[in-house]
C-alpha cells in the first residue's frame, strides 16, 4: 500500500455550522479508520452559485493520508473514498442530490454538510460522478484559501 494525500473541502450553512464541521470530521476520521493530519481555520464565506439568498458558509479543508492499495484501480479507488464522503453527508442529514435546470446549470441548496474530493496525490479522475481534481475549485476563495493555508506547495490547479 503507498500513502496518498486526499483533500477534501467542507462546508456547511444550516444550523450551528462549527459543530457540523467538527462532526463530520470525526466521521471522516472513523470512515477512513484514521485521522487527518491537516486542518484548516473555519472560514466564513458568501455562498456561491445560489440563485436565492442564504445564510453564509463556513468552511474549511482537510488532509488525510489515506492508503491506496496497489493491486485497485485509481477510478475504483476513488470512488470508494467519494462513497464514504456522501454516506456522512447522508448520515449528517443531507438528502438532496444534485440538481440542474433547464439549461444545465447546477441549482445549489442549503446544507447542513457538504463534503467535495478536491484533490487525490496527482491522480486525474474522470468518472461519472467524480472529477478530481475538482473542476471548479479554482474558483472559489473557499476553496483555496484553507487549502493554501495548509497546502502552500500546491500552487497550480
Amino acid at each position: 500500500m503507498a500513502l496518498i494525500d486526499l483533500y477534501l473541502g467542507l462546508g456547511s450553512n444550516l444550523g450551528d455550522r462549527r459543530e457540523n464541521l467538527l462532526d463530520a470530521i470525526g466521521r471522516l476520521e472513523r470512515a477512513f479508520g484514521k485521522e487527518c493530519d491537516r486542518v484548516s481555520s473555519f472560514i466564513e464565506t458568501e455562498p456561491w452559485g445560489f440563485e436565492e439568498e442564504v445564510d453564509s458558509f463556513l468552511n474549511a479543508v482537510v488532509r488525510f493520508r489515506v492508503d491506496m492499495p496497489q493491486d485497485v484501480d485509481n477510478v475504483e479507488f476513488s470512488l470508494s473514498l467519494l462513497d464514504k464522503c456522501k454516506t456522512v453527508e447522508r448520515q449528517m442529514g443531507r438528502e438532496d442530490e444534485p440538481e440542474y435546470d433547464r439549461d444545465g446549470k447546477r441549482v445549489y441548496h442549503s446544507r447542513v454538510i457538504d463534503i467535495d474530493i478536491l484533490l487525490l496525490g496527482n491522480l486525474r479522475i474522470e468518472a461519472e460522478g467524480l472529477r478530481v481534481p475538482h473542476p471548479l475549485m479554482g474558483e472559489r476563495d473557499f476553496v483555496m484559501v484553507p487549502l493554501k493555508e495548509i497546502a502552500p506547495e500546491i500552487v497550480d490547479i
